[in-house]
């Protein structure tokens, strides 16, 4: 066998809270802005919510057990805000925090690495009602709750993430309105970006003050690239594009400025923000996290917002339930730009999967995924092509581990490596859960010769 990752490396399924638990106000939580969104009629595919997704409020155990028999050496879950502050802020709610304190000690006890992401998108309803990520005064109110969550449980959680995709909380919920809490304003996508980075740089200096491990940002990127032929529209479009997607949160964060192009971007919705104000972003942290599903082949457009640019199908191109071009060389490619860029930071592919089609019940009581095992297959091969080439990369998470409440979608899109049958809630393991099982058994070693299971 070859080996092909490095020693350490964690293999691991990711999941979000609001995706996965259910039971959303069970003993004492509070409501998130997730709750009002998903009874706002149109807002959520099949009108569906997450007052019982998959369950795992109650099915923690089972879950993790079934983590266990995959092998998974590591689990990335995320924190309802909410249910351990039912206000946002002010006191602790025991049985909500106790929910997590029990989930951490029985992946411990299962032999898997716990990654703790302190926001995935479920603001506290009542914070919301104050602004939510346009008050000036919600990065101390998310670093008092980061430092709740150190308190309980930085003994036993060696990788923390402060918050996961914050252009997609910037872009879907206040720029476009297709995620909570639902706006759309050009002005409040910016400011919701900006409080962001300043949440997670004071969540930042409260891990450094009191944590014993690392933390980092979890960050989706989508490689933005130019068709034959393109014009100087196009590379113009596409060098926007790329900044307000791609470089608009890590450049604040590790280089302490914003992306030049960010003015043409917004216009005069685009804030004056004073020079100290932006410096003070910068926060070293201990990695990053990537996202990576896709890249964008793109053009220029003037019907664009609020980039003047728009992807391009490629033909003979696979494309996911989700719209999203199957291209792992783009996975590569952004693992090295990253390390690049931004100074060799160790990285963590933090998600990382595809919906196909799959049924709503199993068949004979399997699954057969053959275009999620290819698709999983050829990212990893790009992972690994990443390391050769000296990025460091010290983990891979797929996503999901279930399927699970697609956010806007609702169940319609089937990320996971698990098959859920919303009627019973019974969990099936996939064909490409048991691949996934067999490579980690080999640490990845000769990946090419894992065979797709009979």
């Amino acid at each position: 066998m070859n080996p092909a990752f490095p020693p350490g490396f964690l293999w691991g399924c990711a999941t979000s809270a609001h995706q996965i638990e259910g039971s959303p106000l069970a003993d004492g939580a509070g409501p998130s802005i997730w709750q009002r969104f998903a009874r706002t009629p149109g807002r959520i595919a099949g009108g569906d919510s997450g007052d019982v997704a998959c369950d795992h409020y109650r099915r923690m155990h089972d879950d993790v057990a079934l983590m266990k028999d995959l092998g998974l050496t590591a689990y990335r879950f995320s924190i309802n805000w909410g249910r351990v502050l039912p206000e946002g802020r002010g006191p602790v709610n025991a049985a909500g925090l106790g929910f997590y304190e029990r989930l951490v000690d029985a992946l411990l006890a299962a032999g898997i690495t716990p990654l703790a992401t302190l926001y995935h998108w479920d603001l506290p309803q009542a914070l919301d009602d104050r602004g939510g990520w346009l008050n000036p005064d919600i990065a101390h109110w998310f670093a008092d709750y980061a430092a709740v969550m150190y308190r309980a449980l930085d003994d036993r959680v060696p990788l923390w993430a402060t918050i996961n995709e914050p252009w997609v909380v910037a872009d879907g919920g206040y720029m476009h309105g297709v995620l909570a809490p639902g706006h759309r304003c050009a002005h409040e996508a910016a400011v919701a970006a900006h409080r962001q980075l300043q949440a997670h740089a004071a969540a930042v200096r409260a891990y450094r003050a009191m944590g014993r491990h690392q933390i980092g940002l979890v960050v989706n990127i989508e490689p933005k690239h130019l068709a034959p032929g393109a014009t100087g529209a196009d590379r113009h479009a596409a060098a926007l594009a790329d900044a307000y997607m791609n470089r608009q949160y890590l450049d604040p964060t590790l280089l302490g400025r914003y992306p030049d192009e960010l003015r043409e971007v917004f216009g005069a919705s685009w804030p004056d923000w004073p020079d100290a104000e932006v410096e003070a972003l910068k926060t070293p942290v201990d990695w990053l996290g990537l996202n990576y599903y896709t890249r964008a082949v793109v053009q220029a457009d003037p019907a664009g917002w609020p980039v003047k640019a728009v992807p391009v199908r490629q033909p003979g191109a696979i494309y996911t339930e989700t719209g999203w071009e199957l291209h792992p060389q783009s996975l590569a490619d952004t693992l090295l730009w990253m390390h690049q860029r931004y100074g060799g930071l160790p990285l963590y592919v933090t998600e990382n999967g595809a919906a196909f089609y799959d049924p709503p019940h199993t068949i004979e009581g399997r699954i057969d995924d053959p275009l999620r095992v290819h698709y999983l297959r050829t990212h990893l091969a790009a992972v690994q092509s990443a390391i050769a080439q000296g990025a460091d990369v010290r983990g891979y998470c797929a996503w999901s581990l279930l399927d699970n409440l697609e956010w806007a979608h609702g169940f319609a899109k089937r990320f996971g490596l698990v098959h859920v049958d919303f009627q019973t809630l019974q969990r099936t393991p996939k064909a490409s859960a048991r691949w996934y099982a067999q490579l980690i058994a080999r640490h990845g070693a000769d990946l090419a010769e894992v065979a797709p299971p009979a």
